[in-house]
């Protein structure tokens, strides 16, 4: 199995379920894996548990298997290409990195500042028992602001990609991880999309209520290593399309989950970490660097006005 399930607490890091620290597993786990294979660790957003049986991500979105309940509770560690079915060389090591994002959202937010540093414990294991190992970085929502925390803490080549979906997180921050050593290095892919944009315009009221700070999907300009993908950008979708990674047609004016929810984009995620040989960020920045659409023009675009009649 290539998958590693981890819960992190403001004491610590442990296997999930055991309360047994992580060290000695992740050391066999590492042993087992190819020359070069990547270590991915995941990062979900708000709204989960992994104290509560009904809000496990280690259950949910982050299983091996799609997890119970609701349709969002795709497995990304299968859909990323671990802990696929049946005996196999494995592609790296999916490591489920589970916190407590329960409750209102400003204590989300601020429990996702207190994982950062439990995140760069993790790093910084992984490098100490793998030194030449590459450790990419996959978040969505406050999973974003987690991570881009975790980035200033950790050494130089520390982190490969970071790819960052609908995050919760503010430019500044993000320009803070950029500056960092670990930052210099890496490669971060934006992925934004105007269905997001309530809830980005909702963060912002509530967590930076003067507007001093702006969401990460209003995007980032001036990094060569940062690159944001707006999915739902008619440029953008003809040029995956051109790559071979087709994306299926938005079926949402308004969602927070259509990153990893909507049909072809695990498929474009899935390269970026087993294929970036090819699909290296030159050649991306190429193909999708396109200016981001305005923010609501999704939106508005689509409310018909008073007597308009649809053809």
């Amino acid at each position: 199995m290539t998958l590693l399930s981890l819960s992190a607490t403001r004491s610590g890091l442990s296997l999930a379920g055991s309360g047994q620290g992580p060290e000695a597993e992740i050391a066999r786990r590492l042993s087992l894996l190819p020359k070069g294979a990547p270590v991915v660790v995941m990062v979900h957003g708000k709204g989960y548990s992994p104290e509560c049986p009904d809000r496990d991500p280690h259950r949910l979105i982050l299983a091996a298997r799609p997890g119970h309940g609701r349709s969002r509770n795709v497995s990304w560690p299968r859909r990323l290409g671990f802990a696929l079915p049946g005996p196999r060389q494995p592609l790296g090591l999916c490591i489920g990195f589970g916190w407590d994002s329960s409750g209102r959202l400003w204590r989300a937010t601020a429990e996702a500042v207190a994982m950062a540093p439990m995140l760069a414990r993790l790093i910084h294991l992984v490098r100490r028992l793998d030194p030449g190992r590459r450790v990419d970085l996959f978040g969505h929502s406050l999973g974003a602001r987690v991570i881009l925390g975790a980035v200033p803490l950790v050494g130089e080549g520390a982190v490969g990609r970071v790819i960052l979906l609908a995050g919760a997180d503010f430019t500044g921050r993000a320009e803070a991880a950029l500056a960092s050593p670990a930052g210099r290095r890496a490669e971060f892919l934006n992925i934004t999309t105007r269905e997001n944009d309530l809830f980005d315009f909702l963060f912002e009221r509530a967590i930076s209520p003067l507007g001093r700070n702006g969401a990460l999907g209003r995007g980032l300009t001036g990094a060569a290593n940062w690159l944001d993908v707006q999915i739902d950008h008619p440029a953008t979708g003809s040029a995956l399309r051109a790559l071979g990674l087709p994306l299926a047609a938005r079926a949402a004016r308004i969602c927070h989950w259509s990153v990893y929810l909507r049909p072809g984009v695990f498929r474009f995620y899935r390269r970026l970490i087993h294929d970036r040989e090819r699909l290296t960020l030159p050649l991306l920045r190429a193909a999708l660097d396109q200016a981001p659409e305005p923010r609501w023009s999704r939106f508005w675009a689509e409310i018909p006005l008073p007597g308009h009649r649809p053809a």
